[in-house]
């Protein structure tokens, strides 16, 4: 697949790139995203959910009412899930929801996700460019200039860390910055486009062999 680069005053700069058939043309496989993303997901939740159980619970162990002859059940402490105020019966625990993935089929995933990008024609390529300074502006402009509506979610995909990009980009909605070695299918199948700095195209060759 053969892009036009642009500017990013969003003209073109009469270059072309080719993305790899290997990366950006495979047949996309539904399954292995999706696994992807449960992983992504799951390994950022936190798991530090708690509630007290019955032997938690700071009640007084008093027995509330005689053993018989109230009519009632019998009950022998406040502490009692059948109570307010009692423990919770198979309360929520700290645990670790992480589980690991084949490094293949990660792969399969992430080039999964960057070939349905480039099936939607979803895919911009802009020159590699720095701003002077922090500027959120600057980076509103931006994304204006190469077309990207506002309000739409959009993936930046640098060659390598550029601070006063990640800086600018911080502060703008549904607009994310990152590096191509950090680059996960949870971010590219949330964005609506993709924008692909032109050096980034020849590492996404490495990743064929990663």
């Amino acid at each position: 697949m053969e892009l036009s680069v642009l500017n990013k005053e969003g003209k073109e700069t009469g270059k072309k790139v080719v993305l790899p058939e290997a990366v950006f043309g495979i047949e996309p496989s539904d399954h292995a995203i999706y696994l992807d993303v449960k992983q992504f997901l799951a390994n950022n939740r936190q798991g530090t959910h708690k509630a007290k159980e019955r032997a938690e619970n700071s009640h007084s162990t008093r027995k509330i009412k005689k053993q018989k002859g109230t009519g009632g059940a019998r009950a022998g402490s406040l502490k009692s899930p059948v109570f307010v105020g009692g423990g919770r019966i198979f309360g929520p625990r700290p645990r670790n929801y992480s589980f690991k993935l084949n490094k293949k089929l990660k792969q399969l995933a992430r080039f999964s996700a960057l070939s349905y990008k480039a099936q939607e024609q979803s895919i911009v390529v802009v020159e590699d460019f720095t701003f002077n300074a922090p500027k959120t502006k600057d980076f509103v402009a931006f994304k204006k200039n190469i077309n990207i509506a506002e309000g739409a979610r959009s993936l930046v995909v640098l060659p390598d860390y550029d601070e006063n990009i990640y800086m600018s980009a911080r502060n703008v909605q549904r607009s994310e910055v990152t590096i191509a070695a950090n680059l996960n299918t949870y971010d590219v199948m949330k964005a609506k486009t993709l924008v692909l700095f032109e050096s980034t195209i020849e590492q996404f060759n490495n990743l064929v062999n990663a």
